[in-house]
């Protein structure tokens, strides 16, 4: 089975979901370099508050950058070029909410996004995104909790992060 691509999502349900994350998205032709993305190829990109993605681009990518977006500070989320930056902290925080939010795009789900993540080399200690999640993904659930992305019980919020406010 290949990845979930852009081009398999319902027509304008991509859209709206990153318009409820506070993004855009901005489809990119064929063949045309994806701007602000940082792996070049197919995977999306980050410029300010607009995503790009081609046909070709993998779900996962859209996902994942789209949680770099909601897990930045503001300060970073308004120079926003390309590169997310950030601590590897957040980084597995970023993974895991991008598992969350792949609950919220109709013919993607869990299961489908350890699979897709796996398929394109994300690597985890216990040898696969599932067991990750499943077995050693506490710090990152916390990271998200303190800074208000998750609520008590590890639901999303909806909000991206305010300026930092949890002490290290």
């Amino acid at each position: 089975m290949s990845v979930m691509r852009v081009e398999h999502a319902e027509p304008g349900a991509l859209g709206s979901l990153l318009s409820r994350l506070g993004l855009s998205l901005c489809a990119v032709p064929p063949d045309e370099p994806i701007p602000g993305s940082f792996w070049g190829d197919s995977e999306a990109g980050l410029v300010g508050a607009t995503l790009y993605a081609r046909k070709d681009t993998p779900i996962h990518s859209v996902l994942h950058e789209s949680a770099h977006y909601v897990c930045m500070t503001p300060d970073r989320r308004a120079e926003l070029e390309r590169d997310a930056g950030g601590d590897d902290a957040e980084e597995a925080s970023v993974c895991y909410l991008q598992i969350l939010l792949s609950e919220h795009l109709s013919g993607m789900s869990r299961a489908r996004m350890f699979e897709d993540m796996d398929a394109w080399g994300y690597s985890f200690r216990l040898g696969s995104t599932e067991a990750w999640f499943a077995r050693d993904s506490e710090d990152a659930a916390s990271w998200l909790k303190a800074r208000g992305i998750l609520d008590a019980d590890g639901a999303f919020t909806w909000r991206s992060r305010a300026e930092e406010r949890v002490s290290p």
